[in-house]
């Protein structure tokens, strides 16, 4: 197949079709700030130097996709939430914007172009797209997904307790509607900077901490709708859950969601076969490995997640979650290299198709 630029191939894997090879997409703020030597801090509130940062990383190590993000509590102060940017370590939550659930009705709705540290991630999605246009893709952050904002604005217990009151569904509900605006002006004015397609972060709303019956109740309407009004504005849109989601990956694809991104802990195949055809399913590199292991070792774990989820395309090669700080700049060389090698298709699907029982251990 002849080779292709990472918007063509990228393009083509959203579509349902086959590129040249599985696209590679890093997960790495943090990373690119230590890189070039600028404080998290510095990194989260001054655009020049986030895309300075991001820039000279793809420089490094040409991967096809640019994920534009300042941690994941950026709207969450911007509505009004306690937060923190340490020098060195990624921006935290330290407290609720509101005490109950029904003093949403108190929260102003988002300016992403004004508030918080939204102005800097934008601007920087605005600078990265402009040098990077032809060359790379784009992904600019949504940050939080409606049910996760929901719980940083209310408090995690607050909320999630809420989820199973029956007296409280209805406060529930009213919240979510809330979020869910807020998600969407955000993903517009990402799109508006010149994201080719945005994310958003449901960690809370995954099987690890929430039931499925939650899940569906509570985060799938709301995200089913954010899908559905951002396809209007042709806007594609990844959901990322941590930890493992495989009983709810069925639930995801349904959504609409064009993109979902995996952690190293769910079942490769399981969810490969629920979402073929609907969802490219982007992951699933353990981040620790990625930390801690070997190159070789990063090199064969993306080898089996290329050849478990992306057989037949639909499949984008990335790491389960961000990337520590930290981690060796030869583990991100391993994850290119292993798309490079394992990742070749053709009009049939993937050409490396060597399957011995040890690499399926």
């Amino acid at each position: 197949m002849e080779h292709m630029t990472s918007p063509e191939r990228v393009r083509r894997v959203l579509a349902g079709d086959l590129p040249d090879r599985v696209p590679v997409m890093a997960q790495n703020f943090q990373n690119t700030a230590y890189l070039a030597g600028i404080s998290l801090d510095e990194f989260c509130h001054n655009p020049r130097l986030m895309a300075e940062a991001q820039i000279a990383a793809w420089e490094r190590f040409r991967y096809d996709i640019v994920d534009v993000e300042n941690g994941t509590v950026a709207a969450a102060g911007a509505l009004g939430c306690e937060v923190e940017y340490p020098k060195d370590q990624p921006p935290r939550l330290l407290g609720p914007a509101i005490q109950r659930l029904e003093d949403v009705s108190k929260l102003e709705p988002i300016d992403p172009t004004r508030d918080g540290t939204l102005p800097a991630l934008l601007e920087a999605t605005r600078l990265i797209a402009q040098a990077l246009k032809g060359r790379a893709c784009v992904l600019g952050e949504a940050d939080q997904g409606p049910f996760n904002l929901a719980a940083m604005l209310v408090g995690m217990e607050n909320f999630l307790l809420a989820t199973v009151d029956p007296d409280q569904w209805d406060a529930v509900h009213r919240l979510l509607e809330f979020t869910t605006e807020q998600c969407r002006r955000l993903a517009l004015a990402q799109a508006d900077a010149g994201a080719d397609f945005t994310q958003i972060g449901e960690p809370l709303a995954g099987p690890d901490l929430s039931s499925p019956r939650v899940y569906r109740q509570f985060a799938f309407p709301f995200e089913k709708r954010l899908v559905e009004d951002l396809k209007v504005r042709g806007i594609p849109l990844c959901i990322h859950v941590c930890g493992n989601a495989t009983r709810i990956m069925g639930d995801l694809a349904d959504t609409g969601a064009a993109m979902l991104q995996t952690d190293s802990k769910v079942d490769m195949a399981r969810c490969r076969e629920v979402t073929m055809g609907r969802s490219v399913l982007i992951g699933n590199v353990d981040t620790t490995l990625m930390a801690t292991g070997m190159p070789e070792e990063v090199e064969r774990a993306a080898r089996r997640a290329i050849q478990v989820m992306g057989r037949r395309g639909w499949f984008i090669l990335s790491s389960g979650c961000t990337i520590g700080a930290t981690t060796p700049a030869a583990s991100t060389e391993a994850l290119v290299a292993a798309a490079e090698r394992y990742g070749r298709y053709d009009e049939h699907g993937l050409v490396d198709g060597g399957e011995s029982e040890d690499f399926h251990r």
